[in-house]
């Protein structure tokens, strides 16, 4: 396989067909993330992929999933999508799903019946970036979409049929917004009904706007016990939400995984427990993106 830059994807695809369809990112401008700051996006060019497919359909007869990277492959106009589905469908007959990252634009810029014209053709689960459902925040941070944008986004998903996940990010909008940020994410949670909710923690990449806004104090980080309280916060406010929730990304300070509604307790114990310093916890440089 034949990947630019480095490749990112979801915990969950860790055994999938990782197929790079366009390098990069086409928004590029959010300040926390610096993924892919060293690459031009572009979509690549149809004997690029096919190239990618022959190696898969000789090599990875055992992977029954493709993950298509880079950062928001829906940005691929539809009939060229649909095309790239049946191709993949054909070459790998044996693959029961394909995934994607897909921003709110993208997933906007979809009408429902090409939504549901994917699902058809094989697309399973779509992963959204939320990061927060505080508008201030999201405007700070250049996310390019508002929380009513990321909900209308969200509700279409689902209503196609697609399993939804959604990331959000503690810590996200500093100390200014720390608990506002939780609040308005839960609010949002419970207004999109996604199908997985994904907890990760805010880490300060050094080639981002961000990391530059905390070097001149512009931005102030969360302490250690503040994140706590903003995760606590948000699973507090999850009422009315059947989802798989997961707070067991490398960038966080203890793990919860589990079901939303039944696991909710258990995990406001856990995070009691942590913030009170009763069970163990990562140190800062045990922590990783």
């Amino acid at each position: 396989m034949h990947y630019e830059g480095t490749v990112i994807r979801p915990p969950s695809e860790w055994n999938s067909i990782i197929l790079q369809v366009t390098v990069g990112c086409s928004h590029n401008r959010c300040t926390f993330c610096g993924a892919y700051r060293d690459k031009q996006f572009r979509i690549k060019k149809q004997p690029e992929i096919d190239r990618d497919l022959a190696f898969a359909a000789r090599y990875c007869k055992h992977q029954k999933t493709v993950f298509l990277a880079d950062g928001d492959a829906l940005v691929i106009p539809h009939q060229q999508m649909v095309l790239l589905f049946k191709t993949i469908y054909r070459q790998l007959p044996w693959v029961r799903r394909i995934s994607l990252y897909a921003n709110c634009r993208d997933i906007l810029a979809r009408s429902g019946e090409q939504l549901e014209e994917l699902k058809k053709l094989g697309l399973g689960r779509i992963y959204m970036g939320l990061e927060s459902g505080h508008d201030p925040t999201l405007a700070a941070v250049k996310k390019g979409a508002t929380a009513a944008e990321m909900i209308k986004a969200g509700r279409r998903v689902r209503r196609a049929g697609l399993f939804l996940s959604v990331s959000c990010l503690l810590g996200l909008g500093g100390k200014k917004f720390s608990m506002a940020h939780a609040a308005a994410t839960a609010e949002l949670l419970r207004a999109m009904q996604p199908s997985q909710i994904a907890i990760l923690t805010l880490m300060l990449m050094g080639n981002t706007e961000l990391a530059e806004e905390s070097r001149t104090g512009r931005f102030i980080m969360p302490a250690r016990e503040e994140l706590f309280g903003e995760l606590r916060a948000l699973v507090a406010g999850l009422d009315g939400i059947r989802a798989q929730f997961q707070a067991n990304h490398a960038s966080n300070y203890f793990s919860l995984d589990g079901r939303l509604p039944r696991d909710k307790n258990k995990f406001l114990t856990l995070i009691d427990q942590a913030a009170a310093g009763t069970m163990p916890l990562k140190t800062e440089n045990q922590r990783a993106l």
